[in-house]
């Protein structure tokens, strides 16, 4: 009797671990599958940023000019501070720079009218003239490579991607967890499992101590 009741234990534990190997599988694989991308582009873009006073970067710089007609030159009458520019005045700048600034706040000084409008892997600014309507568009143009490392950093890439950086961390933490959890299932057939997790762990905690000061 007891020795079926031994069995049955066993058997029982055997189900249980099989289902949480199954379970935490099907986890490891499926968050892996979703952050694939992400890890390779954020594992290139960790290299373009640690090497980037090695990567020559060459700005292409835009610039065109244009004058505010005069009817919509006198729709200019917003005091100082912030407010987007007027509905027809962010029509005729969208046809005539090709930039939409129409949800933008824009800061309004006395004599003139400021747009900044950063972005991934470059950089913008419009100025109207409230006293001449004479209006400049500049535009720059880093390359794709600090495009790629704006996106790693969360630079200028607004909330959209900000909250999609947040997925794709605890989707990471699920991989890495999952992981964990997988090899302290198997550690006891692999008896170089935890000497490799606690070199994983001591390498960069001994350089962080030792070199970065």
């Amino acid at each position: 009797m007891a020795k079926t009741s031994t069995h049955a234990q066993l058997a029982r534990q055997q189900q249980r671990r099989s289902y949480w190997q199954s379970t935490l599988r099907a986890w490891h694989w499926i968050s892996s599958a979703i952050c694939l991308a992400c890890m390779l582009l954020f594992a290139f873009t960790g290299l373009t940023l640690n090497h980037a006073g090695s990567i020559e970067a060459k700005p292409r710089v835009v610039d065109a000019k244009a004058d505010l007609p005069p009817a919509l030159l006198r729709e200019l009458k917003h005091e100082d501070g912030k407010a987007p520019v007027p509905g027809d005045v962010a029509a005729w700048l969208d046809k005539q720079f090709k930039v939409s600034v129409e949800a933008r706040d824009a800061d309004w000084s006395s004599d003139a009218v400021y747009l900044s409008m950063p972005r991934p892997g470059g950089d913008a600014w419009l100025s109207i003239d409230r006293e001449t309507g004479a209006a400049e568009y500049e535009t720059t143009d880093r390359g794709w490579i600090s495009y790629l490392n704006d996106l790693h950093k969360g630079r200028n890439a607004g909330p959209a991607w900000g909250w999609f950086i947040d997925l794709f961390a605890v989707t990471c933490l699920v991989f890495c967890i999952s992981g964990l959890l997988l090899l302290w299932l198997h550690a006891h057939q692999r008896r170089l499992t935890w000497p490799y997790v606690g070199l994983g762990v001591l390498v960069p905690l001994v350089l962080a101590l030792i070199f970065i000061h």
